[in-house]
């Protein structure tokens, strides 16, 4: 692969990005906030003000070289400056989950040993108050909204624009050393510290230089053509590595807008008025937004629903290739774009896409049914595959090469291999420095050439090169006969259906599979509503005997495309339960990025799993839960569980396989 000229020097940190695009570009808008229902304006010039007051702020009140300030709070244009204003001091950003417990912000806060925390509220500061009860690192907590904090004792406390009006007040005194440390960084300064989900155990601190971020930003920039017009939605979590090379690496890089919406009861709204050009979404987003409009459609007059059905068929046959530039006959173009006049224009509207050129999704695998319907719709929705430790981009798919059940090839200055066992490896630019004060998971994880071990199982296509991941490999296993066991495969296709918010489906070592679901409560409510079925709360209406119906029809129908593919066909469930609770990140079961945390579900619901596997038709069970405000309490059920049919596999495939 040929290699990119690197950046020039003076442009070897995004303070020195950020200056430059004040520079070069400082009337045009950098960072937009919807406040009180009005959206607020910043430009490149402005943003490199307001963060040179709050650095400067955070200078007088002590902030060193080499400290950590950790950031916790929504996504304000504020916060993206409060992060570079911390590198410009030679300080390091650390931002955290603003939904995480005030037990998962100690860990964070004591292993980072963070001195400044910036808190978005009165919520967080009272999270950070309480999360640092046992261990006081933190020596200025600094917070963006005052409401609330009025009687609270400012030993050590501060209103974020008190700070940046210190800074500015005190701008004779610090700027001189502001621009010192600001000519300090280099290439190799850490950029950023992300927490890693901690799926399988505590997050790890994945250190980030200038160059792993700068690096990626101009690489996946130049992939897809991003542009300094082009406009952004920065709603996904700041702790996110996604979030922040989209809306510092790639915003500084190429000088696009990042709009922050109001909060998360306003981001469908917001979503439209902005009408983004680039846009991120993880599959669970996208899944949301289709059930909402299948629940409409359902609600919808016969007619409506009729002429809806009626292009969307014709959508699916030949969306994808108008998208993809392919051969497409004139009567069909001409049925398309009346569709497009009818449905899809006003459908794309109403999601907010009417002005998408690149959309992507990662995180998690997605259906292959809901990636269609977007890029039928024209949506060019695409698939990435990443983690944290590779300043997100691994591989990507090219425009006119997008595919629902690859990821893509290796994305610019990338390197992928396929270990013997089939794990996926990688190195490149964007591959991380270390995981901080954890020697030994940086050698387990990244060799001495520079492989990073992902952990995931997958194989490159003959002919096309594209990757396929099949699960994490940990999870990628054998069924009792030897036939492949890999249960994202199974769960992805199962939360196609509206009805159906989470599946976790077991079987390694067993004669053969079963499944947990979770339903979905605003999907399933609304078909109750409509039928006049009266129900008081999730666990009731998830024992629904029609409920059970639904489901059981769902679950055939996976196994029935399960049965399609020979490789995976042992993969469908015989037996199944819908779950008498809502699979919670406060309950230990997902993380905070919504990943399922297999190990504790299968110990904390071992006698359901246990149940499934001896023949019962039901069980009685007790689950501890914990309540919005912390308190905990226990939850009793009697479960059912049912059967489903399956289905001969279908060997002869195998051959185009």
């Amino acid at each position: 692969m040929t290699a990119l000229a690197e950046p020039q020097v003076d442009l070897r940190s995004i303070p020195a990005l950020l200056a430059r695009n004040a520079a070069r570009m400082g009337g045009r808008p950098a960072y937009r906030e919807k406040e009180f229902g009005i959206w607020q304006s910043w430009t490149w010039a402005q943003t490199l003000e307001e963060t040179r007051a709050l650095a400067i702020g955070f200078l007088a009140l002590g902030l060193n070289r080499g400290d950590h300030v950790a950031l916790i709070g929504r996504n304000r244009p504020a916060h993206y400056w409060a992060m570079v204003a911390a590198q410009m001091c030679g300080a390091v950003p650390v931002p955290l989950y603003q939904d995480a417990a005030a037990a998962e912000m100690s860990y964070v806060l004591t292993h980072s040993g963070a001195r400044f925390v910036v808190c978005g509220d009165q919520e967080q500061v009272d999270k950070v108050i309480e999360a640092e009860e046992d261990d006081h690192t933190v020596q200025q907590i600094i917070y963006t909204d005052k409401r609330g904090m009025r009687k609270y004792d400012h030993a050590r406390m501060n209103w974020l624009a008190d700070v940046q009006a210190e800074g500015r007040a005190a701008r004779q005194r610090y700027e001189a050393e502001l621009d010192a440390r600001i000519a300090e960084l280099t290439y190799d300064s850490t950029c950023v510290m992300l927490y890693t989900s901690g799926t399988t155990g505590k997050p790890k601190g994945v250190v980030l230089s200038n160059r792993n971020i700068i690096e990626t930003a101009r690489n996946s920039s130049s992939f897809d053509g991003l542009r300094a017009d082009d406009d952004v939605l920065a709603y996904l979590p700041m702790a996110w590595v996604g979030d922040f090379i989209f809306s510092v690496g790639q915003a500084t890089w190429t000088g696009f807008c990042v709009n922050c919406p109001e909060g998360p009861h306003t981001m469908m709204t917001d979503l439209r008025e902005i009408g983004p050009t680039y846009f991120f979404a993880p599959p669970r987003v996208f899944e949301g937004q289709l059930t909402n409009v299948m629940i409409r459609m359902e609600d919808a007059g016969r007619f409506k629903k009729w002429l809806f059905d009626h292009y969307m068929r014709l959508a699916r046959r030949i969306g994808p290739a108008l998208l993809d530039g392919k051969p497409v006959g004139l009567v069909d173009r001409l049925r398309y774009g009346l569709g497009n006049l009818l449905v899809y224009g006003p459908l794309k509207n109403t999601l907010g896409y009417s002005r998408i050129r690149v959309g992507y999704t990662a995180g998690e695998a997605i259906g292959p049914e809901i990636f269609d319907f977007y890029r039928s719709l024209g949506i060019n929705l695409k698939q990435l595959y990443g983690q944290t430790e590779a300043s997100v981009f691994i591989t990507q798919q090219p425009d006119g090469q997008v595919r629902s059940d690859t990821v893509g090839v290796p994305s610019p200055g990338v390197e992928v291999r396929i270990a013997e066992n089939g794990e996926v490896y990688y190195r490149g630019p964007g591959t991380f420095v270390e995981y901080f004060k954890n020697a030994d998971s940086t050698r387990s994880t990244k060799d001495d050439q520079g492989w990073v071990a992902t952990g995931d199982a997958g194989f490159f296509e003959p002919g096309s090169g594209h990757l396929r991941i099949i699960d994490r490999a940990k999870d990628v296993g054998k069924m009792a006969d030897g036939s492949l066991f890999a249960p994202k495969y199974v769960e992805n296709k199962l939360k196609f259906f509206p009805n159906i918010l989470e599946a976790v489906v077991f079987g390694a070592g067993r004669d053969h599979c079963t499944a947990f679901i979770n339903i979905d409560l605003t999907a399933v409510g609304n078909w109750a509503e409509r039928n006049n079925i009266a129900y008081s709360s999730y666990q009731e209406l998830a024992g629904h005997p029609q409920v059970y119906a639904t489901i059981r029809k769902h679950v055939e129908e996976v196994n029935a495309s399960v049965a399609q593919d020979p490789m995976l066909s042992g993969c469908q469930i015989h037996r199944f339960l819908i779950l008498h609770k809502e699979l919670d990140a406060d309950d230990g079961e997902m993380t905070r990025t919504r990943k399922v945390k297999r190990g504790v579900i299968s110990e904390k619901f071992a006698d359901l799993i246990a149940a499934m596997y001896d023949g019962r038709d039901s069980i009685r069970t007790e689950t501890e839960v914990t309540y919005e405000d912390g308190r905990k309490g226990v939850l009793k059920a009697t479960v059912r569980i049912e059967d489903a049919r399956t289905f001969p596999a279908v060997h002869h495939k195998m051959a185009a396989e």
